[in-house]
């Protein structure tokens, strides 16, 4: 599985109805169809209810990776956790009994829907307000944008409740489309939101023909990210070296230096570095096994070592070179790995989305969910984005300091400091490709 993008992430899922029936809506709008709640933006939860969505998510992240990728693999690997958790975390609001439970499992939530969705409502408002004042990689403001939306076939009747939801935690409202007799304009339609989210990264998240005629509901979430380093690299200092391959052999790949003090840690079998961005409130952190434990460690790689990882870090003198490195992937289908995670009943014909639709009107089930990403490191900063769908169908330093070479394959996490939210995960086996 081969992600790429440029620190933005959507999660995309595609609802289709089961039955056939459907009954009209009148709308006073009929674009949109939106909850008369507005969001919340003080929401009723605690800092160790983010805290707790955070670990939640990053179990999920780890999990989803061992389910999804090849171990060992040699193709670069990117992803947004947390673009794939807010888009399934909106249509959880809709399931009920087997699909409810198997969908918590599966994503790793443990905190009641009554905590779940206000957390995270939390943590999202805390993200929009990351990097004030600060500069993104381009020159421009920081950006760390997470957004949500739902279109929704226009004879459908959404259940407010649902709708509520959405609307309260999620700042989601529902664009109304015609899946049926204008699926490819929807199609359209979605794909540009998508693109304008992701300052034009992520393109054609769905691709033609992915949306059946059944569709009654796609849920979307978008995240981008650019940020400047907060000590960017100097470009006189990148240098052509040497970089081992994730297969053994060797190429030249065009590494970053710098030599000053960097958050540090080294455990068994790994050396870690965090890298912060402006602002010091998100950071990338990498990991490089050490030689000959790559596979090793990868397969121990889970939430309970990388908090270790994180939580270990203390700030030390480090002599750096990481290479540049660029990862762009197509849209991809996730549902394999999921199922694999125990979300089973929510893509068959005996599915309860009870919560979105009423079953006298149509049963839905998710026919497909896709993800697509793409992140660019330099010597400025980052630039990361990704998108997420879900369709519904009808049913300065010292003498001594660290050596940090990564001249060879290594993983690294975007995070966000003060939650401990984890924003993408990526695998780099070869900087060049």
């Amino acid at each position: 599985m081969r992600f790429l993008g440029s620190l933005a992430l959507l999660p995309l899922l595609i609802l289709a109805p089961i039955g056939c029936g459907s009954s009209d809506k009148t709308e006073s709008d009929p674009s949109l169809i939106k909850s008369e709640l507005p969001r919340e933006v003080s929401p009723a939860a605690s800092p160790t209810d983010v805290k707790e969505l955070a670990a939640s998510n990053a179990n999920f992240a780890f999990d989803f990776y061992h389910a999804s990728v090849t171990k060992g693999g040699k193709e670069n690997v990117f992803f947004s956790p947390h673009s794939l958790s807010t888009a399934l975390a909106m249509t959880y609001a809709g399931a009920n009994g087997t699909t409810a439970q198997e969908m918590a499992h599966a994503l790793r939530f443990t905190a009641s829907s009554e905590r779940l969705h206000p957390a995270f409502n939390a943590l999202d408002l805390a993200l929009a307000n990351r990097g004030q004042g600060q500069r993104g990689a381009d020159g421009q403001p920081f950006r760390l944008r997470v957004v949500n939306s739902l279109w929704g076939h226009q004879n459908t009747t959404f259940l407010s409740p649902f709708l509520d939801t959405l609307a309260v935690n999620y700042g989601a409202g529902m664009r109304v489309v015609d899946f049926v007799g204008a699926t490819e304009p929807a199609r359209v339609a979605i794909n540009r939101w998508t693109e304008r989210q992701t300052e034009g990264r992520i393109k054609d998240l769905i691709q033609p023909g992915a949306l059946p005629l059944d569709t009654r509901l796609v849920l979307v979430n978008a995240i981008y990210f650019n940020a400047e380093w907060r000590s960017p690299f100097s470009k006189q200092s990148t240098a052509s070296q040497p970089f081992t391959l994730g297969d053994g052999t060797s190429t030249n790949a065009d590494l970053m230096h710098r030599t000053t003090s960097f958050p540090y840690a080294e455990g068994d079998g790994y050396q870690a570095v965090e890298l912060p961005y402006a602002g010091n409130e998100t950071s990338m952190v990498v990991v490089l096994p050490k030689e000959g434990t790559w596979a090793t460690f990868e397969s121990s790689l889970n939430g309970d070592l990388y908090q270790k990882i994180t939580s270990g870090l203390t700030v030390q003198a480090v002599n750096l070179a990481l290479p540049k490195f660029r990862i762009e992937g197509a849209s991809v289908s996730v549902k394999a790995p999921l199922r694999a995670l125990g979300m089973s009943a929510a893509f068959t014909r005996a599915a309860d989305f009870s919560g979105i639709v009423s079953p006298k009107e149509d049963q839905l089930y998710i026919s497909d969910v896709v993800h697509k990403a793409f992140v660019n490191v330099d010597e400025k900063g980052t630039e990361a984005a990704a998108a997420t769908g879900v369709i519904m169908e009808s049913v300065s330093a010292p003498q001594n300091p660290k050596v940090f070479t990564a001249n060879r394959p290594f993983f690294f996490f975007i995070r966000d400091i003060p939650t401990g939210a984890l924003l993408f995960v990526g695998r780099v086996t070869d900087p060049k490709n």
